[in-house]
């Protein structure tokens, strides 16, 4: 039997970021030293060039999603996407009302930017989750108004994995005529999505969290039944339908074409074996002993689990094996902040249990071989951590 040899520190925050696959690589190359036109040159073969490798891009993401490929507006990633498609729906809408309807528990690009529509008029209602994270559809019925125009619900956590009932979110807001949009840069490739039969209006992805560059995302804009408006949110000759000005990033958007046909082809298979893989981390490391898993454990994504163990703060874990393991206490976007998640506050845990908290995302080089070890070496840093607790305790305690 061939014996793996382990590669440290073994990865496995693949939510924050994940490494880019070769073939993906591989794709982008020519476009940075070969064929390096501009996509908007239409006078010569450089800029031809360019053009067709884009369209062949939004056909790629197109098919992996179930759009059309008119349909896929280039931005610079999720980030961008949540911006314009909150902000161009806002802008567009303003005429019927300026309600926005979202979730306490959405990425801080949603919610910072519905803060900031706040202080320009807008009022917006955050939906409190229930403890297994997902939000009921009948509290987010009965909050839509007549001014209402838009709902946004992430189609699955980036701590948690769970996964958000965003088909039936979609059914709602079909019937009182509401947009909606998702941010899925969690769920695209990783779980099936066909746009041409759920009733979503607008979808932001990214390439980085699916095995391509980082800097380059898409937005999916509905064009019909409903044809969805965004304002521009960034001016200067009329780009990508004219929702987003700005030179084409050629080789990141190859890129993510390319990421977004692997994901499609290798979907299935890779769905079963990191559900396995993630189940026999589970497994391993709640027979630590007071330990839990975070939010729902049927409704997530197959490649996240999210785990507090009681007694031992996250970080003090983290440093405990830090040369060995690559995970996180919560989302990369808020990775410097000391207090606990707002997310794993908002399923009911308090500050102590979400201090002591740790993501693990597998990913597709995660191994079994890995798994094993991991399994090992956060048993070790959870005992270690809660030895010396004790110890520290027993001192304050007696004083001896």
């Amino acid at each position: 039997m061939t014996r793996t040899i382990l590669k440290f520190p073994i990865y496995l925050d693949n939510n924050a970021t994940t490494c880019c696959d070769e073939r993906v690589l591989d794709a982008m190359v020519p476009f940075f030293s070969v064929h390096y036109g501009n996509a908007a040159s239409r006078t010569h073969l450089f800029g031809w060039q360019a053009e067709e490798a884009v369209e062949l891009a939004r056909e790629q993401i197109a098919a992996l999603i179930g759009a059309d490929s008119k349909e896929i507006i280039f931005t610079s990633g999720a980030t961008e996407g949540d911006n314009l498609a909150i902000k161009g729906v806002c802008e567009s809408y303003a005429s019927k009302g300026n309600h926005i309807i979202t979730v306490s528990t959405e990425h801080k690009a949603v919610l910072d930017t519905c803060k900031h529509l706040e202080k320009k008029g807008a009022r917006v209602t955050y939906l409190p989750v229930q403890t297994d994270g997902t939000i009921s559809p009948e509290k987010l019925e009965a909050a839509i108004t007549p001014d209402t125009v838009l709902i946004v619900v992430m189609y699955a956590n980036n701590e948690t994995g769970v996964v958000q009932p965003v088909n039936q979110i979609g059914r709602i807001a079909r019937r009182h005529q509401v947009l909606l949009f998702t941010d899925a840069a969690q769920a695209c490739g990783k779980t099936p999505i066909n746009l041409a039969n759920d009733p979503i209006d607008i979808l932001a992805l990214s390439a980085h969290k699916i095995y391509g560059p980082k800097g380059v995302g898409a937005l999916y804009v509905r064009r019909r039944d409903p044809r969805v408006r965004l304002a521009s949110q960034m001016d200067g000759g009329g780009h990508e339908r004219g929702m987003r000005s700005g030179t084409l990033n050629v080789p990141g958007i190859v890129g993510l074409g390319k990421a977004c046909e692997i994901c499609r082809q290798d979907m299935q298979t890779e769905s079963k074996r990191l559900a396995a893989l993630r189940d026999k981390l589970e497994t391993g490391l709640l027979s630590v002993g007071d330990s839990m898993v975070n939010g729902s454990r049927e409704k997530r994504m197959q490649h996240v689990t999210n785990i507090s163990f009681a007694g031992a703060d996250a970080g003090a874990l983290m440093t405990a094996c830090h040369q060995t393991l690559a995970v996180s206490s919560g989302s990369a976007c808020t990775s410097a902040s000391i207090e606990p998640s707002y997310v794993l506050k908002a399923l009911g845990l308090d500050d102590s249990l979400a201090h002591s908290s740790l993501r693990f995302a597998l990913g597709r080089f995660t191994t079994e071989e890995e798994i094993d070890f991991a399994i090992i070496e956060i048993k070790r840093a959870v005992e270690a951590v809660r030895g010396a607790n004790a110890i520290i305790n027993r001192i304050k305690s007696t004083g001896v």
